[in-house]
């Protein structure tokens, strides 16, 4: 298929990877005991490891312009060296801090098995030999959002300091459960380096899944992230004692 067609097929993926639960995360709703419940999850499925995930494929050899992305996103995310010199793992820790959350609850998180079903899949296709796959699956399905549409239509602009702090005050967090501004500096660390950063990702992936095999293992891998996806995010929104209501 075309690269516009593939990328539309992949977009339509995203556009279903929202969850029920969500609101109750953004809106305050939940309370730290269930928001500790949610992060140990998230972390030790996939925060702690993101930036081994991403090793994995450079590893693989891809084209060298694909090798200096993800060099560019294994660096950031391993030592915070293009924004605030903090790895990003480190800096959710930090977050959790903020909110009474000490590190050790996150040392020996045990996983619901959703989520080792979900994290296992993450460790089965970052080792896929063909790099493209797992770089579909992490780079677009796992750091991408339901907002990806109107991100590749519109990409966002570098932000000045003064904007990265309102969305930092505006941060649900920060907003409903107090969370000290100085804990914040993951959310800081994002947004100093996302310009581009989802438009990075598609191009990378449409421009070397150029075979119609190479675009069906894509497309296949992602609908099965989302399967996966959904099955973690349902099972830990039960564990945090939310439930889903009828409209």
């Amino acid at each position: 298929m075309t690269k516009s067609r593939f990328q539309e097929e992949l977009l339509r993926i995203m556009d279903r990877k929202h969850h029920w639960a969500w609101p109750a995360f953004a809106n305050g709703t939940v309370t730290i005991d269930q928001l500790k419940r949610h992060f140990q999850q998230e972390y030790g499925v996939y925060v702690r490891d993101f930036p081994v995930f991403l090793a994995r494929i450079h590893g693989k050899n891809p084209p060298p312009p694909v090798r200096r992305m993800l060099a560019d996103n294994i660096y950031e995310e391993d030592t915070g060296g293009l924004s605030l010199g903090k790895s990003h793992p480190e800096l959710f820790l930090t977050m959790m801090a903020g909110l009474g959350l000490p590190a050790q609850d996150f040392e020996l998180v045990r996983l619901l098995p959703p989520s080792r079903q979900y994290r296992a899949w993450l460790d089965r296709v970052s080792n896929n030999r063909d790099w493209v796959v797992g770089a579909a699956a992490l780079t677009i399905f796992v750091e991408g959002s339901i907002k990806d549409r109107a991100e590749i239509a519109d990409p966002s602009k570098p932000k000045t300091a003064e904007e990265i702090e309102g969305i930092v005050q505006r941060h649900p967090l920060v907003k409903y459960h107090g969370l000290p501004l100085d804990a914040m500096d993951l959310i800081r660390a994002h947004q100093m380096v996302e310009a581009g950063h989802r438009h990075d990702a598609y191009a990378m992936v449409v421009n070397y899944a150029t075979t119609r095999a190479q675009q069906q293992a894509v497309l296949t891998c992602l609908k099965k992230c989302l399967t996966i996806w959904q099955t973690y995010r349902d099972a830990v929104a039960k564990a945090c004692g939310l439930k889903k209501t009828s409209r």
